[in-house]
């Protein structure tokens, strides 16, 4: 038990500072505020600390929104390794639950769809949350195409949109399509079917 008090005493003081920026950013948002009008001034001021609180922690609004978001999203999921199919269902299925949370959370739902309005929160979703992604998927479907999973020389970046692309129609563009458990499997199986080596 001796390492706790050891030198560790400011850490459990600064994630209590964290939370109480977090839930008053939350609370903002809950509250109806619209996000290009949260200034960093009005977060620190519901949160009860000083602006350079905050910029010791985040860059800006931008950052700190977006690690918010990520923070209610589920983490990205550990993939088995064990086939490129397995793998790209594993990703589809946490697109499938972001999609089914997002439905379930107003919240979500309307921050999402003003972030679009925001482009430099956009740009910072983008390349914090779903860039990484992409490129994860990017490299399951390299290794698929080299262990002889993937026809020889298809387009990556196609076959990525491919898998992704009805997820995301079925999950953003179209609310109130099923997202049934089985969902990821349906579209990657079907999908394959077009992709895998023939012969």
């Amino acid at each position: 038990m001796g390492h706790i008090a050891k030198g560790g005493r400011g850490r459990p003081r600064s994630e209590a500072v964290e939370r109480s920026i977090v839930e008053g950013v939350l609370k903002l948002i809950e509250d109806g505020e619209p996000l290009a009008e949260i200034s960093i001034e009005r977060i620190a001021r519901t949160a009860g600390v000083g602006k350079a609180t905050i910029y010791r922690r985040w860059s800006g609004k931008e950052e700190l929104l977006v690690d918010i978001l990520r923070g209610v999203d589920d983490p990205p999921p550990e993939l088995p390794g064990e086939s490129m199919r397995g793998d790209i269902i594993v990703c589809l299925e946490h697109l499938r639950r972001r999609g089914v949370n997002m439905r379930s959370s107003a919240l979500l739902h309307n921050v999402f769809a003003q972030m679009k309005s925001l482009p430099k929160l956009w740009e910072a979703y983008h390349a914090t949350v779903i860039e990484p992604q992409r490129r994860v998927m990017r490299e399951v479907l390299r290794r698929g195409m080299e262990n002889g999973e993937l026809r020889a020389g298809t387009d990556i970046a196609l076959a990525n949109d491919l898998f992704v692309g009805p997820m995301l129609v079925r999950t953003t563009l179209r609310s109130d399509d099923p997202l049934d458990e089985g969902l990821a499997e349906q579209i990657v199986d079907t999908v394959l079917a077009g992709l895998r080596p023939t012969g």
